[in-house]
């Protein structure tokens, strides 16, 4: 058992760290061949911070464990605004007013809804898959029409774009770049597989199920990155970034790595996904809509006090699933 545990966070470890690595070669490569730092910011470096998990996802999906790869994804959003968010408004409060965010909020929302009717019925089937990934596109691609035509080649006032091409690396050359992104996708899905294969052994010794391994180790290790980058955001003062990396990341949990399972491995999920983890995956999304309403100078304003909330529900989920564990 200790072997295994040992083996959980070592791949943990190099999860995140191919990770970055990944991002870090792959916008090096898109410098080098001419893209914008900004069209950059805002898709390889914003879906490098999901990059773990969507990694996990298609492992536990092709070893046959739906179950992790939706707990995952669940489980990650709510960690994200939950712990990761609260933690951040605790060390310092947040002011935020980029227009990006303030659109995206609702966004995330409607998104959030999305997933949460799919998974109702306690099945996912290829063809809601399909509607999510197709879903993931029209963001991607809206977003980026809605940024340059606001822009129209010329720099952007909006603090989110700019902390966004602030955060993408300078170019190194063709060929470490090419080599960081080889270890990233080689170490990428290793350490994924590691990590699966590990938390199945640990869950299985616990008598816990694939979906609460996705919904909590597998989940809050994923979700490190996002934690980092808030911490550092606010260390730089970046306020809109730390809370557009965890909006934008959530996003991309619901409309890139939930759909993975229905494509992969589409049929019955576990019951307690919809009836236990979505709603409350949902609630605390709302809980975040009704923390950002309280406005100070035209700027969103996320208090201590807001953050202790947030951390007190994700405390409050951990002993809901624990509590029904011991049951």
């Amino acid at each position: 058992m200790l072997e295994q545990i040992f083996i959980l966070l070592i791949a943990l470890v190099a999860l995140v760290w191919s990770a970055d690595k990944f991002v870090f070669g792959a916008s090096s490569l898109a410098r080098n061949l001419g893209i914008s730092p900004m069209i950059i910011g805002l898709t390889i470096v914003a879906m490098g911070s999901s990059a773990p998990e969507m990694m996990v996802a298609a492992t536990a999906s092709l070893q046959g464990n739906p179950d992790t790869a939706i707990g995952n994804a669940i489980g990650s959003n709510i960690t994200n605004i939950a712990l990761v968010l609260g933690i951040t408004a605790l060390l310092q409060p947040l002011t935020v007013s980029s227009q990006t965010i303030k659109r995206e909020i609702p966004l995330i929302i409607a998104v959030t809804v999305l997933g949460y009717w799919l998974l109702i019925d306690n099945n996912f089937s290829f063809i809601e898959g399909v509607i999510l990934i197709v879903g993931f596109a029209i963001y991607i691609i809206t977003l980026l029409v809605i940024t340059l035509k606001k822009t129209k080649g010329k720099p952007s006032d909006d603090p989110l774009i700019l902390e966004a091409e602030s955060e993408v690396a300078e170019a190194v050359n063709m060929k470490l770049s090419l080599l960081w992104l080889t270890v990233g996708m080689i170490v990428l899905p290793l350490s994924a597989s590691f990590l699966v294969d590990s938390s199945v052994f640990i869950a299985k010794a616990f008598g816990i199920s694939d979906l609460v391994i996705g919904l909590t180790i597998i989940a809050i290790g994923t979700s490190l990155p996002e934690l980092a980058a808030s911490i550092m955001s606010i260390i730089k003062k970046e306020d809109d970034l730390a809370l557009g990396n965890i909006i934008g990341s959530n996003i991309f949990n619901i409309l890139a790595v939930l759909p993975l399972a229905g494509l992969i491995v589409p049929g019955n999920i576990d019951p307690l996904a919809a009836s236990r983890d979505a709603p409350y995956m949902l609630g605390v999304t709302f809980l975040l809509l009704l923390l950002c309403f309280s406005r100070k100078a035209g700027a969103f304003r996320i208090t201590r006090a807001k953050g202790g909330l947030l951390l007190l529900s994700f405390i409050a989920y951990q002993v809901l699933l624990f509590s029904q564990l011991s049951q």
